[in-house]
């Protein structure tokens, strides 16, 4: 090697020795106990270094964003983090001459995700239908367990189910759903390892009607559907008068309520009168007794200027059916509208739908729709099966007709018989 190429040489080794210094040198943060976490849960940052034979460091943090130093500790620990924690963090250290260089930057991340309730395969059920109410946190599939509530009337009350441990998998299951199974749900998830839960689920509402009821209630306008600013009649019916009942609401704005207790809404006996109606109105109205004995949901929905007029009750198989398109300013009967069930078109272009004999396949949403006024909103359609009490009497004749057969033909037999003696004698 000649010598004029010596002080390249020393530049290349002295070179190589500093870019290892700065290495050893350069901080490392670390995170604890990882990169992503939940919302509420305590992170502890620490700016690493590998020559730990130094104490007399000073360590500096930054963030993403702010631009200034924001800590001089080795530790960073956030006892609660938020959204707002999330970013990338970098450390570096002085030892009163020259600071080290800095780290590379660590992104943390802070996550609040939300669980979301739904109901299979519906909320409207007769009692001993299966029913399952699921409870989902999206994109986070796995690592949770899940507990199940009811919402009671209190503000902010939740009742904790007793048998919520049936919902570990993010499933609740009735296999034969009771009356007393009827109410408002909600869900919650919880990290396993970890102290983190989610905020409560939407609510559904699960409601379950008896196979004989002792009350029914009557709506005035007699429909589901009702134009805003309308007055409206709730009244529960008691053939026996032998309980007091109340009609009762559970609205998204007011939660569980007495009739009486909402704006503009009034109780008078077993009767509520609402005398303007508006869309924060829109839910279900049902009849309930002192002892909490509810009966007839009835799912009330409120708008401007389209409404469909269809059954406030359950449609019987075999009856038949008819639904009409109402218009706020007009008086007219022979607009014609085209009518949807569940998002499909099934007739256009005409005043009136008549579905007749109706049958279970018939069940679903609709809504009807004039191509200038607008289209109204949906309304579901029950179907209940033939009427159980024509069904009982007339299978109780028939099993006293075939028990008293034997009877009868003994009975002939032997006036033939006597008759005939007689003819002898």
């Amino acid at each position: 090697m000649e010598l004029s190429q010596l002080p390249l040489v020393f530049l290349l080794i002295s070179n190589i020795y500093s870019e290892q210094t700065e290495e050893r040198l350069k901080p490392r943060v670390i995170i604890k106990p990882d990169q992503h976490v939940f919302r509420g849960e305590t992170v502890t940052l620490r700016c690493d270094i590998y020559d730990e034979g130094v104490t007399s460091w000073r360590y500096f943090w930054y963030k993403e964003g702010l631009g200034r130093v924001f800590s001089d500790g080795q530790e960073l620990t956030i006892s609660s983090v938020t959204e707002s924690d999330s970013g990338e963090y970098s450390c570096d250290r002085f030892n009163g001459s020259k600071p080290s260089p800095r780290s590379d930057e660590v992104t943390l991340t802070v996550s609040d995700p939300k669980s979301v309730l739904s109901v299979s395969p519906q909320k409207w059920l007769t009692e001993g239908d299966p029913v399952t109410l699921i409870c989902e946190v999206h994109n986070f599939s796995t690592g949770w367990t899940f507990s199940w509530f009811t919402l009671t009337e209190s503000p902010g009350g939740y009742h904790l189910l007793s048998d919520s441990s049936r919902g570990a998998g993010g499933r609740y299951r009735i296999s034969s759903a009771a009356v007393d199974h009827t109410g408002v749900y909600v869900c919650r998830a919880e990290r396993e390892k970890s102290s983190y839960k989610t905020q409560y689920s939407n609510t559904q509402l699960l409601w379950v009607t008896g196979v004989s009821a002792p009350v029914s209630l009557r709506v005035s306008p007699s429909r589901t559907q009702h134009f805003t600013s309308d007055s409206l009649s709730l009244s529960c019916e008691d053939q026996s008068n032998s309980t007091v009942w109340r009609v009762r609401t559970y609205t998204d704005l007011w939660g569980l309520k007495d009739c009486s207790s909402i704006p503009r809404g009034s109780h008078t006996g077993s009767t509520c009168t609402i005398s303007y109606v508006y869309t924060s109105l829109i839910g279900v109205y049902w009849c309930e007794s002192e002892s909490g004995e509810k009966h007839h949901p009835v799912n009330i929905t409120v708008h401007s200027e389209v409404i469909l007029e269809s059954p406030v009750h359950p449609v019987t198989e075999g009856d038949s059916l008819t639904l009409h398109c109402l218009y706020r300013y007009t008086n007219l009967s022979n607009l014609r509208a085209d009518f949807y069930k569940d998002g499909s078109l099934i007739q256009n272009q005409t005043t009136e739908m008549i579905i007749s004999p109706v049958s279970k396949s018939h069940e679903g949403f609709y809504s009807c729709k004039h191509p200038e006024r607008g289209e109204s909103p949906k309304s579901w359609i029950s179907v209940s099966g033939f009427h159980s009490e024509s069904q009982i009497s007339v299978l109780s004749i028939l099993s006293s007709v075939l028990a008293a057969c034997p009877y009868l033909l003994v009975t002939v037999v032997l006036i033939f018989k006597c008759c005939r003696m007689r003819a002898i004698s």
